[in-house]
């Protein structure tokens, strides 16, 4: 009988340790004789007191109990929730250390899973004001007592750390929400209760137009029986004109999905209205849409010059969703297909195009490992492919229908290294090489880190 080896840190011990490393989601990594122990919240450099919470197999978590010396890098988080809450991960690092670490992230990725070496990863191209980005914010609802409770979920929990604003949300989306809340206790709206699966208000989705200012408020009801709607809708409006739409979205699913499949106009439009780079785009309750609009463009703009667009080119955009890259590669190729298997969104680019009067950007339902070979049969070359897949990456279909159907460029957006990482290393396992990485921080204060590649066939 094999004995288990014993490790070296127990549950409820405590211990002083040196973080010389970061884990994938930002938390601090530091070692008891060899033994890996991740601790958010820590900084790389820092000596510190921590509690070992879990033990698994490989390493151990803990969580900090005093700093002993901490690193210049490290500030004061500006949100009063900031240790609570699930939102952010890195509001304690200054930006530039959350730029050098996200940069540092995909470089290991790119070693570690890839298994490639001596790849050119750029600069993180981060924003002047990393703050007030998010176009976007989905609130559970609850209740503590009589008083109902809105915000995020405390980390790895479904308990609900009640917000009066966030940071990243500009100030009139918090504004908003607040509104929401006082308009749900003055008509006594039922909230849910996800043990029971009692209740009716669900959770808030608020959109907002960074350019056009329009805001599309979007309540998630347990049902489709909502008398107070119109009464909450028309106070919400008229408190704040540039609410241009109000939606009632049903979701009766037990699950943690937000957003059930039948949407309602309660008041106002079924879309509203932003602008990126010049190209208009109507956003509906559903439709996926970039949350940081500013770094949006940054990132689209690196596409395209990787893409190297001459007006001479035949594009395919693989998981184009509601077209937004397509537009901006339209506007320098001669032509550019979008694939998506959802006939929603293809229905929104088709509209998006339309809209902007681009004439030479084609969109098809379906899976890109069975349109392209039929494209490529019907004489379509296409000298550039650019996929802006979903975190799980792409299918191994996709990569080596890109690689049978003679596709010379290959632009690559993704927003997790790891899979990018696993890709890439298919795709140099098809015959082509990585020319360079740009990261670009979509989402400052958190972990995450989104990515610009490119990819060119190796001549043989």
């Amino acid at each position: 009988m094999k004995i288990a080896a014993e490790k070296p840190v127990q549950v409820g011990q405590t211990v002083a340790i040196t973080i010389d490393n970061y884990g994938h989601e930002g938390e601090g990594v530091g070692r008891v004789d060899g033994f890996a122990v991740f601790i958010p919240g820590a900084l790389k450099g820092e000596h510190v007191r921590i509690k070992i919470t879990e033990v698994r197999k490989n390493f151990a978590r803990g969580e900090m109990v005093e700093l002993l010396k901490p690193v210049v890098e490290r500030i004061k988080p500006p949100c009063p929730v900031y240790h609570q809450c699930g939102g952010c991960q890195l509001q304690h690092m200054n930006y530039q250390a959350q730029l050098a670490l996200k940069r540092q992230q995909v470089v290991d990725a790119v070693e570690r899973i890839g298994g490639l070496s001596r790849v050119t990863v750029r600069p993180v191209l981060g924003m002047k004001d990393p703050w007030y980005y998010r176009n976007k914010v989905q609130y559970p609802f609850g209740m503590d007592g009589d008083r109902i409770v809105m915000g995020f979920y405390k980390k790895g929990t479904h308990q609900i750390v009640d917000l009066d604003s966030c940071q990243l949300q500009p100030m009139v989306t918090n504004w908003v929400a607040a509104k929401v809340r006082e308009l749900a206790a003055k008509y006594q709206v039922p909230i849910y209760d996800e043990q029971t699966g009692t209740g009716l208000l669900r959770h808030l989705l608020i959109k907002k137009g960074f350019k056009t200012g329009e805001m599309m408020v979007v309540l998630v009801t347990n049902g489709p029986d909502f008398p107070d709607g119109p009464k909450i809708a028309a106070e919400l409006m008229s408190a704040f004109p540039n609410v241009k739409s109000v939606i009632q979205n049903i979701n009766t699913n037990r699950g943690n999905v937000i957003l059930g499949r039948e949407t309602r106009v309660i008041a106002g439009e079924p879309t509203i209205n932003d602008i990126l780079d010049g190209l208009k785009f109507k956003i509906s309750a559903r439709s996926f849409f970039q949350v940081n609009p500013e770094q949006a463009e940054v990132l689209y703009h690196k596409a395209v010059e990787y893409a190297g667009l001459t007006g001479t080119e035949t594009v395919l955009d693989a998981y184009c969703g509601v077209g937004s890259l397509t537009l901006f590669l339209a506007r320098q190729a001669k032509e550019v297909y979008g694939i998506e298997v959802v006939p929603e969104a293809i229905r929104d680019a088709e509209a998006n195009a339309a809209l902007n009067q681009i004439q030479n950007a084609r969109f098809l339902v379906g899976e890109t490992e069975k349109v392209l070979p039929e494209l490529v049969k019907q004489g379509i070359h296409f000298d550039v492919g650019v996929v802006d897949p979903p975190r799980s990456g792409c299918e191994r279909s996709v990569l080596e229908s890109f690689a049978a159907n003679g596709v010379g460029r290959i632009v690559y957006v993704s927003c997790n290294p790891s899979t990018l990482a696993r890709d890439l290393k298919i795709l140099t396992e098809l015959g082509y090489e990585v020319r360079e990485i740009q990261p670009v921080d979509m989402f400052p204060q958190t972990y995450h880190v989104e990515c610009v590649t490119l990819m060119s066939r190796v001549e043989k």
